[in-house]
């Protein structure tokens, strides 16, 4: 069983050829807002959809397929995450603005997408400029903040399955809710069509300096963090119930809740992933006990508390 074991290949050895880039081991901490987390046991950059579809399709059908973004929204756990994380890069970022839509990679910038839509005399599209993501994770979420989410403004959206087929499909298909989409859990997206409407650059522009105010006022956006961490429960909302169960300042290890805006955590400086999944564990104990109401994760945690394959945290 030992002899089977040391001979087995390595899984970047059992991985198709590409035109992008294969990282054995790769550090996942220094990419995740929370700074957090252990390594990918391979981690692919795909040069363009092309390959991506490439290689979807000819990698082997056990290993599994984590898709990673900018991690504003992440918690990778501290045993990293086993199998391939694909991170969509350069030549998903593209942003093109014709008439009232802007066509965007899944890769691109929300912020990016909220400035390129504000030079074309584009409105509609500034509450992206609140949202720390990118496009892609903002379709698998349905993000959205200030009163607007992608669902409101989405025409089409492109995606690749796990076998690497492509899908274009309408808004409709995907049945966005709050924080949720229908969309199949293989599916990729690699870029996006949305929808405005005509205005004036320099009205846009303020309305986005509006809500960049708004965010530095009332979020600890400067701090390590992960973003809202619960989704708000019908009828109520996340930090009010957290605060109600006593919660604001809750520490754990490095973890604490943030003192500004309860609904956020945030890693003081030498927290563990299960420092601050722990906490975020407790919180929902509390507000549990003290009002009846269970929260859910909005943060989306992946990864395993341990190696599982014998990588390096």
């Amino acid at each position: 069983m030992m002899a089977a074991r040391q001979s087995a290949p390595r899984l970047i050895e059992r991985l198709p050829r590409v035109r992008g880039r294969l990282t054995e081991n790769a550090p996942l901490a220094q990419v995740t807002w929370f700074r957090v987390g252990g390594p990918a046991e391979v981690m692919f950059r795909p040069a363009d959809e092309e390959d991506l579809a490439e290689f979807l399709a000819a990698k082997p059908a056990d290993v599994p397929v984590t898709v990673l973004g900018v991690a504003s929204n992440l918690l990778v756990r501290d045993g990293g995450i086993p199998g391939v994380v694909i991170r969509l890069g350069r030549g998903f970022v593209e942003v093109a603005c014709s008439g009232t839509s802007v066509r965007a990679g899944a890769g691109a910038l929300d912020l990016n997408v909220a400035l390129a839509a504000r030079d074309a005399g584009i409105g509609g599209l500034e509450f992206l400029s609140g949202i720390p993501g990118t496009i892609g994770g903002g379709l698998r979420m349905n993000a959205g903040a200030y009163g607007r989410e992608l669902k409101d403004v989405l025409r089409r959206a492109v995606a690749l399955d796990g076998t690497g087929r492509r899908n274009e499909v309408e808004a409709a298909a995907l049945g966005l809710d709050y924080r949720r989409s229908a969309a199949p859990a293989d599916w990729i997206f690699v870029s996006a069509e949305l929808a405005g409407t005509s205005d004036d650059a320099a009205v846009i522009g303020r309305r986005m300096a509006d809500i960049q105010a708004a965010r530095e006022a009332s979020q600890p956006i400067r701090a390590r963090t992960g973003g809202s961490t619960f989704a708000n429960p019908p009828g109520h909302k996340a930090w009010e119930l957290i605060d109600r169960a006593g919660c604001r300042g809750l520490t754990r290890g490095g973890a604490q809740v943030s003192e500004k805006h309860a609904n956020f955590l945030i890693n003081t400086g030498a927290a563990t992933a299960a420092d601050l999944e722990g906490l975020g564990e407790e919180v929902r104990r509390r507000v549990f006990e003290s009002t009846g109401v269970t929260l859910e994760w909005e943060i989306k945690r992946v990864g395993s508390a341990l190696p599982a394959w014998g990588g390096v945290a």
